[in-house]
């Protein structure tokens, strides 16, 4: 059996002259959780649009649970492969059980309608992101948290196996970042989820677990645990920038806090 979730071989990509991505290559395991960090600018958008084929992957290799990108349907891919783009405020005009159920899209044909299976798929992943409680409302009533999870119960109603997210808690206050890291901790441990996030937030990076890429201009410069960032020169190449570590009392484990803003 297959273990490797995702496949990327020197990944290159250029667009209009620049280059975006330079010579990616790492793996990501089933039920692995994958953070990538990187300054503003640094590709990880463009590697996450990658994946999921809503931006031409350039030169190199990608393969989805052992089998080459290029070789999959949209359709086929959308049933493995599932991504919450960043949040940018669009106004959507459906309930949030409307738009988690539209996640069944893969499933259904011009010319087939919605079934029961599809309602239950609904259900569970409203249930499973704690977004139930407001099913019958209309999304843009939400505030950014509840729809963060809306976002991420759609996604769940694909049934894939890989979840993808560009900066799942930007914009959120900290009761509903910890809700959002909270849910995603559960999907990846409970339910065997493999989730690869792009984030900004390097304590995020740290306190998940699992793996860590860091890109910078397009390249990946560290690939490794949360510790071995942390005991490396990573962070200050990755950012430009020196850090402080300080141990958190409750839990042992170390935040990082950017030079500057030490007292």
């Amino acid at each position: 059996m297959n273990t490797l979730a995702i496949e990327i071989e020197a990944l290159s990509l250029s667009i209009k002259g620049k280059a975006i991505l330079s010579d990616v290559t790492f793996r990501v395991e089933l039920g692995c959780y994958l953070s990538i960090i990187g300054a503003n600018g640094a590709g990880k958008t463009t590697l996450l649009r990658c994946l999921n084929r809503t931006q031409e992957h350039g030169t190199g290799r990608i393969s989805i649970l052992g089998k080459s990108l290029d070789t999959y349907s949209q359709r086929e891919l959308a049933k493995i492969l599932s991504y919450v783009p960043q949040p940018d405020g669009r106004h959507f005009p459906y309930t949030v059980y409307e738009f988690v159920l539209m996640g069944r899209y893969p499933y259904l044909s011009p010319f087939s309608s919605v079934g029961p299976e599809d309602h239950e798929a609904a259900r569970e992943a409203l249930k499973t992101t704690g977004a139930d409680p407001f099913a019958e409302r209309l999304i843009h009533t939400l505030s950014g948290g509840e729809r963060q999870k809306v976002f991420i119960a759609a996604a769940l109603a694909q049934g894939g196996q890989i979840l993808l997210l560009d900066e799942p808690t930007t914009f959120l206050d900290y009761k509903h970042q910890v809700e959002v890291a909270g849910l995603l901790r559960r999907l990846n441990h409970d339910e065997g989820i493999t989730v690869v996030s792009v984030t900004h937030d390097v304590n995020s990076a740290v306190l998940h677990g699992g793996a860590v890429v860091g890109l910078k201009e397009g390249r990946m410069v560290f690939e490794g645990s949360p510790a071995e960032l942390l005991e490396s020169d990573g962070l200050e190449e990755i950012y430009e920038t020196e850090f402080h570590y300080i141990q958190d009392s409750p839990t042992g484990a170390p935040l990082v806090v950017p030079r500057g803003f030490h007292p």
